[in-house]
Parts: structure tokens; C-alpha cells; sequence
């Protein structure tokens, strides 16, 4: 399994519904519209990473109003403990 975060910049007033076109992709896990110096971030999923690049993120390229993205890959992950 491959993970990533792509943060992604829209048009001015596009994040919401960039965000919403894109929790639609299948492999995205979650969609945010932030603030900040991007408007959308992105947890995607794949079984490869030629899967993530063939299908996943050009699909999200592909959704108007969205000017750049920035993908970068998990490398590692650690789960945070919720017992007290």
C-alpha cells in the first residue's frame, strides 16, 4: 500500500468545491479545503505507485479550477495511541 498527501492550490473561491470534486476520486481516503498557502489537502491510497501516478493523481489534475499540486509520499507512519 502507497500512501500520499498531495496539497493542492485552487482558483480564488474553488477550494470547496475542488475539495468536494475531489473526495470523489477513488483512492482519496480525505479531502480538506485549509487555509494557508494551499487550499486543499489530500490523503490518497493506492496498491502502487504506479497506480497513484497512472490513476489517481491524474485524475485530480485533471478537475478544473485546480492551478498546482504538490504531491509527497508517506515514507513512514506512526499511529498515535488513544488509550489513556
Amino acid at each position: 500500500m502507497v500512501q500520499a498527501y498531495i496539497l493542492i492550490q485552487t482558483e480564488v473561491g474553488r477550494a470547496a468545491a475542488v475539495a468536494s470534486d475531489v473526495a470523489g476520486i477513488e483512492g482519496v481516503s480525505r479531502a480538506e479545503d485549509v487555509t494557508g498557502p494551499y487550499d486543499v489537502v489530500v490523503h490518497v491510497e493506492a496498491s502502487d505507485t504506479g497506480t497513484l501516478e497512472d490513476q489517481v493523481i491524474a485524475a485530480i489534475q485533471k478537475i478544473p479550477g485546480i492551478t498546482r499540486t504538490l504531491t509527497c509520499p508517506v515514507v513512514s507512519a506512526v499511529a498515535r495511541s488513544t488509550t489513556a
